[in-house]
């Protein structure tokens, strides 16, 4: 029977947690194994990508020994490698210097398997038949799984957008909710509704990155009921930040601006940074309805906060909101009051933070500052500086699944028109309608 690919989670959370690229890891793990045996290895972020995905479980026991090395673990099973036994399998256990057996291998293994495969529909072979048994009794290891599970989609969110893996981070959601069905202490009760209901708001957030609002709005309700179980302000705060930030979006600001306000609801329970962040979504919305001098406002009020900002007192959802988020967000603000002239260089300044401040783990973030100040610079009378901003921007989509990437793209490609005739803007414009769907 066809093998299922299975993400390891555990080695995509040891990573997360170390905030380490898959080039770094490769890199660690080469050197590792030049110390082990005198030659260095010969991974490459690639080869990281496969184990990631499941592609393989078993590495040889030179590299086995490095990722223990490195993550300072004491077994295989805590990098969430297995050895399945399988001709798929056995042939991780070939050493990785020697290419045309590994060819030979997989050609043998895959010819045995080539007249079922042709004669089994795909959609029957990746089919689900024995669904992941849910524990009769849920305790702390069942509850920090599904955090790390909520970490580690969170994290792939950030770098390569919502369309990538929303079905998978949704069927995990599904089983998280099957938890709450179980037994489960007293004392633990209120931290599962917590996990599950953290899973829930990355699961939305995804949904709506891919604008499937409806999906989106169902499991940020779910999110919301959850925190309402738990009693956790910090996670109600949160899910209706986000409800706050999709209904901005989708052009009702006036709603918006209620959820905002309701999650300052017992603001003196809140992190500083948790307040900023809520702040920041309300000059959003009065900057979207031009009312100004609120606008403004709030985003002195958003400054106030984060200055305060201590990030070891923050939830673990709260991890993306830094310096260059708060720029972001500020200068999106400020960009609905700046496109009519007002506050210009203002908004410059923040998004120019959020897209110097963005690293590697938040490509899509510093795409979309890079995109809105583009379309600032664009809209404001120096078109050739913003084509420059504007490739840059293009090369950060291009790793990301997004659908608000792409209507910020449309949006710059449109502010561009009327300066077409410019050679760099004309380039721009050129690579722009060259993108298909992000």
């Amino acid at each position: 029977m066809t093998k299922q690919l299975v993400p390891n989670m555990k080695l995509q959370g040891l990573m997360s947690e170390a905030n380490m690229t898959q080039q770094r890891l490769a890199d660690l793990l080469n050197a590792r194994v030049e110390q082990l045996g005198g030659k260095p290895g010969r991974y490459t972020d690639e080869t990281i990508r496969r184990y990631l995905r499941g592609e393989r479980t078993w590495p040889n026991p030179r590299y086995r020994e490095a990722f223990r090395h490195v993550f300072k673990v004491g077994s295989d099973h805590d990098v969430g490698f297995y050895d399945q036994r399988s001709p798929l399998a056995l042939v991780a256990d070939l050493p990785e210097e020697e290419p045309v057996r590994r060819s030979d291998f997989f050609r043998v293994a895959l010819g045995t398997a080539t007249a079922f495969a042709a004669s089994t529909p795909l959609r029957e072979l990746a089919a689900v038949t024995q669904p992941t048994p849910v524990p009769s009794l849920v305790g702390r290891t069942e509850i920090q799984q599904v955090l790390n599970t909520a970490q580690v989609f969170s994290s792939w969110d950030n770098t390569y957008g919502g369309g990538l893996v929303r079905e998978a981070v949704a069927a995990q959601l599904a089983y998280a909710v099957e938890l709450l069905n179980a037994r489960c202490s007293a004392s633990n009760r209120a931290d599962l509704y917590t996990a599950v209901g953290f899973l829930g708001h990355t699961s939305a957030w995804m949904a709506f990155d891919a604008f499937a609002h409806d999906d989106a709005r169902r499991m940020m309700r779910l999110a919301l009921t959850c925190a309402e179980q738990a009693g956790d302000p910090h996670l109600r705060a949160e899910v209706l930040t986000r409800m706050a930030r999709q209904a901005i979006w989708c052009g009702d600001p006036d709603t918006g601006l209620t959820f905002a306000e309701l999650a300052l609801v017992r603001a003196d329970m809140l992190t500083a940074t948790e307040r900023a962040n809520i702040h920041t979504v309300r000059a959003r919305a009065l900057a979207t309805l031009q009312r100004v001098d609120d606008a403004v406002r709030a985003v002195g009020e958003a400054d106030d906060e984060f200055s305060n900002s201590r990030p070891e007192n923050d939830p673990i959802w709260m991890g993306y909101y830094d310096a260059a988020q708060h720029g972001g967000d500020t200068g999106h603000a400020l960009y609905d009051l700046a496109i009519h002239g007002r506050f210009v260089s203002e908004a410059r300044r923040r998004l120019q933070t959020a897209v110097d401040g963005h690293g590697d783990n938040y490509v899509r973030s510093r795409a979309f500052a890079s995109l809105k100040l583009a379309s600032l610079v664009m809209a404001t009378g120096e078109p050739e500086e913003a084509a420059v901003i504007g490739q840059a921007a293009v090369d950060d989509v291009c790793h990301v699944r997004s659908q608000r990437a792409g209507w910020y793209l449309r949006e710059l490609n449109t502010l561009a028109g009327p300066h077409r005739r410019l050679d760099g803007v004309a380039d721009l414009r050129q690579r722009l309608g060259g993108i298909a769907a992000v």
